[in-house]
């Protein structure tokens, strides 16, 4: 690429996490890596440390559309991603502009952080269902959030494809599954309904692992604004996330960030 040419451009639309390793922060570190322009919409502002999530503050939806239209009006985007969106009104918000959008969109659905904070209010989970998730053409639930959404509990890994058929029935047109917190080797399942792709990494022995979702789904959107298809970007993100794993790094007195620049650290 010389100089003067513009990298594919992404477009993260999630909370700010000011100790550095989620949302936001996690989300343009990602792009910086994979190598394409991240730009974001910040829908709410955490206090937020090692040790867990101490506070947040949404902000008003007439801030969020004002971002949404500032940035896909003039620069636009090849991918959009959202993460944490928090309410109800933030939900629709968002909903409403990327429901207008053709790039592709991968919704991750926050509803807890590592910590066991929640960061999405109960009443905006219906939203969620009933208006984000049939934007989005990768959604990428953890168990947890699949529980929330659908109602299907994962025990194992035969679950999984009930839990994707259950959230394939929300509308999006690919669900990735994520079965990490499953006993054994974690496998996630990536369907359309028809194809299935399983992929599967070693666990790793590493606890810090803060942002580790909002760094996949970056990494997803990253992949498919450089022209991956959907299993190609979720495979090659898979490799990048969990390289980042495997580095995560202490930071404070709690749990560290994943390394978004291993790679980089690594070529040095």
């Amino acid at each position: 690429m010389d100089a003067m040419t513009t990298p594919p451009r992404v477009l993260t639309i999630a909370g700010s996490d000011s100790g550095g390793g989620a949302g936001i922060q996690a989300d343009l570190k990602t792009m910086l890596a994979l190598g394409v322009h991240g730009m974001s919409v910040i829908a709410a502002v955490t206090a937020q440390n090692s040790l867990g999530v101490q506070g947040y503050w949404e902000l008003p939806p007439e801030a969020v559309r004002a971002q949404l239209d500032s940035v896909l009006g003039d620069i636009g985007a090849q991918a959009i991603k959202t993460g944490m969106l928090a309410s109800p009104a933030l939900v629709e918000t968002v909903a409403e502009v990327l429901a207008g959008v053709t790039v592709p969109v991968v919704v991750d659905p926050v509803g807890v952080s590592k910590h066991g904070d929640s960061l999405l209010r109960p009443e905006a989970v219906e939203t969620v269902r009933r208006a984000l998730l049939s934007t989005a053409t990768v959604v990428t639930p953890n168990l947890w959030e699949v529980e929330q959404l659908t109602d299907v509990k994962v025990e194992d890994e035969a679950d999984l494809p009930r839990a994707a058929e259950a959230v394939l029935a929300l509308g999006p047109k690919w669900a990735l599954i994520k079965g990490g917190h499953l006993p054994g080797e974690p496998v996630d399942l990536l369907t359309d309904g028809s194809a299935e792709h399983r992929f599967t990494a070693e666990r790793l022995d590493n606890r810090h692992t803060h942002g580790t979702g909002c760094t996949l789904a970056s990494a997803i959107a990253s992949y498919l604004a450089l022209g991956e298809d959907v299993p190609g970007a979720v495979r090659l993100a898979k490799e990048y996330v969990t390289g980042a794993i495997a580095h995560g790094f202490p930071l404070g007195a709690g749990i560290g960030p994943v390394d978004h620049g291993w790679r980089l650290r690594r070529d040095a």
